[in-house]
């Protein structure tokens, strides 16, 4: 079966954790410092701060910039949940607008009636699939609404928006280093933001609210233990250097898949405006009859997921959320996810789009 994913963990990041095993320095320390400011280097912003995965990012990024109790966030119904999970675990609330459905992110018109309808305090914004939302658009509403913008970049990492990286536009960004992710530290996350008053606060928050220059009994606040270890820190700053490689052969896999696809009946292949660089962290069609492919590619030998097969607003956790998005409804029962990562051989993906071409002529 070809998988939906294939993390990779080569020499580099067995010699890493070894360096770091041998040192006897495994938790917080130089390793994760050193990641962090690798990252910012890559992100073009001027703090990052580690977490032990991506919903504490989300979490500390809020908390960051001040996000909580009665505030309102606007953001996609269509992600997975830990978008929305994350607003609520500061105590604001979500407030759900539609998605484009071609890109399959959050509308930029649908979050500026939501901001001026709820007077909400922030929009947090998920590059869906590694495709960059509309952050010209997005920027646009959060300066003339005043509010805070914030970047979910958890699956998202080396995409671009008009030639700056993801992370880079907001007044915080989020990145999960989970195993499926364009790369990986086993679990992991980071915060990034240019504001040094936010990555302070994210940094108190994340280690039992303590204060850095106070030393290590100095807590000045309520917080969590939510860091990232160094042997976490070591397996990413080895992940970081491959990650440019490793989102150009996604990204030919996935010009591989939209050439072969292009005009298969009842398959719609993934759009890429041309202000963006996608990072394929999922390769999404859209289909016809899911169920049908779906069941043509298992025997095939193909693997295939569905993200999502629900919008969060019609979880049972969200049931009390009443919004209306037909977009994000309407993706969520016709999107597939097809093998795009760079472990993939040649004639593997070929076979993925033989088989995918096979399936779509079937099932009309």
């Amino acid at each position: 079966m070809i998988g939906i994913a294939d993390p990779e963990f080569g020499e580099a990041e067995q010699a890493a954790a070894k360096r770091v095993l041998e040192s006897g320095r495994v938790a917080d320390g130089p390793e994760v410092r050193a990641f962090e400011s690798e990252f910012a280097t890559v992100c073009e912003t001027d703090h990052a701060v580690a977490t032990a995965n991506g919903t504490a990012a989300l979490v500390a990024a809020l908390d960051g910039l001040g996000i909580g109790d009665g505030d309102r966030v606007v953001t996609t119904p269509f992600s997975f949940v830990a978008s929305s999970n994350a607003v609520r675990l500061v105590g604001a609330e979500p407030v759900f607008a539609d998605i484009d459905p071609r890109t399959y992110n959050l509308d930029p018109d649908a979050a500026r009636s939501a901001v001026r309808e709820t007077d909400a305090d922030a929009i947090l914004a998920v590059h869906l699939y590694g495709l960059p939302a509309e952050m010209a658009a997005l920027s646009d509403i959060a300066t003339e609404e005043d509010v805070f913008l914030i970047e979910d970049a958890a699956q998202a990492h080396g995409a671009r928006y008009q030639g700056q990286p993801v992370g880079s536009f907001g007044d915080a960004a989020a990145f999960s280093f989970y195993p499926t992710k364009n790369m990986t530290t086993g679990e992991g996350g980071m915060v990034v933001t240019d504001d040094e008053a936010v990555a302070e606060r994210a940094r108190c928050f994340i280690n039992h609210g303590r204060d850095a220059d106070g030393g290590p009994y100095a807590h000045e606040r309520v917080g969590h233990n939510l860091r990232m270890t160094s042997l976490a820190a070591a397996i990413g700053r080895e992940q970081l250097a491959k990650l440019p490689a490793w989102v150009e052969q996604r990204r030919y896999h996935a010009a591989v898949l939209s050439n072969g696809l292009d005009d298969v009946p009842g398959i719609e292949p993934p759009a890429e405006p041309s202000d963006a660089h996608h990072a394929y962290h999922q390769y999404t069609v859209r289909c016809d009859d899911r169920s049908g492919l779906r069941e043509r590619l298992e025997a095939g030998g193909v693997g295939a997921a569905v993200y999502y097969p629900k919008p969060i607003h019609r979880l049972e956790a969200y049931e009390e959320y009443d919004a209306t998005a037909p977009a994000a409804e309407a993706a969520a029962e016709s999107v597939l996810s097809l093998p795009v990562h760079p472990g993939l051989t040649a004639d593997e993906i070929d076979h993925v789009v033989e088989t995918v071409s096979e399936a779509g002529l079937q099932v009309q």
